[in-house]
């Protein structure tokens, strides 16, 4: 089977291949048994068409660095994620970013140089497969493609509603991905970013300080001082709602800090995210 290039796989990706009727014609998938592939990831990719649902669950930052991306906090420090519960499993009544729901589906280009892009998948995911149970990702023959391929004529299965309608969530992703990209590039054009600190104290440790750093978020003060004309600009491309929305999640910080802690989950103060 082809496999998709892959020079450096997306998170929780360990593999990829182009999903095809000839090879996985009689393949299913069935739902994960539990969030156990989240389970140790503290920062999830998201994208602005999710900035005001996940706003209300977890802290949104931009990661550091020159190509800052956007990125739902589910934990405040590497391997912590509060929203996976003792049986693995994803805590009911949050926002599941898009980024987990597609897994271990995605659209990834079958050449570096085609413009057309192929839907795949994680083989090592441990739900698609030449299984019993599951969604059929391809219809059966037809008795008139069976006829054909008893002449030796070859027939080609469709794919189910099912497969249809993970390839429209995937389509969609990538056009969220390309709105990202450019608000992000519009973050930069007007100079809206700036490195994110945040410290907070325990009623038991009032003098030793935890700092979170390595993170970028809406310079506000700038934001304050746009002119007339571009605050009006944004605000009618929707730019302006999502970067309150980003400054707006930074409210949950504190809780998601408070529930580390009572796990016992929180390191030494003052130790870098």
């Amino acid at each position: 089977m082809a496999t998709a290039p892959q020079p450096q796989l997306p998170l929780f990706y360990k593999d990829l291949l182009p999903l095809n009727s000839r090879d996985h014609g009689d393949w299913k998938v069935k739902g994960f048994d539990d969030a156990s592939f989240i389970a140790d990831t503290h920062a999830i990719p998201l994208t602005v068409d999710e900035f005001v649902d996940a706003s209300r669950c977890y802290p949104i930052v931009f990661t550091a660095g020159e190509n800052p991306l956007p990125i739902a906090l589910m934990g405040l420090n590497e391997g912590v994620n509060m929203f996976v519960n003792e049986d693995k499993k994803f805590e009911q009544g949050n926002y599941a970013p898009a980024y987990i729901s597609r897994y271990p589906f995605m659209l990834a280009k079958l050449t570096p140089d085609s413009e057309e892009m192929s839907l795949c998948f994680d083989p090592q995911s441990g739900v698609v497969g030449d299984q019993a149970d599951g969604q059929p990702l391809f219809k059966d023959f037809s008795e008139e493609e069976k006829a054909k391929i008893a002449k030796g004529e070859i027939g080609v299965r469709e794919p189910t509603d099912y497969t249809n309608g993970v390839l429209d969530f995937c389509r969609r992703f990538e056009e969220a991905g390309q709105r990202t990209k450019e608000f992000m590039n519009e973050l930069k054009k007007l100079d809206l970013l700036r490195d994110g600190r945040f410290d907070i104290t325990r009623a038991d440790l009032p003098d030793q300080p935890f700092s979170y750093t390595g993170f970028q978020m809406v310079n506000e003060e700038k934001l304050r001082e746009l002119d007339s004309a571009t605050l009006e600009t944004l605000n009618k491309n929707g730019m302006l709602m999502l970067m309150h929305a980003q400054l707006f999640s930074l409210r949950v910080m504190r809780n998601l800090f408070e529930r580390q802690s009572e796990a016992g989950k929180i390191p030494t103060p003052n130790t870098p995210a």
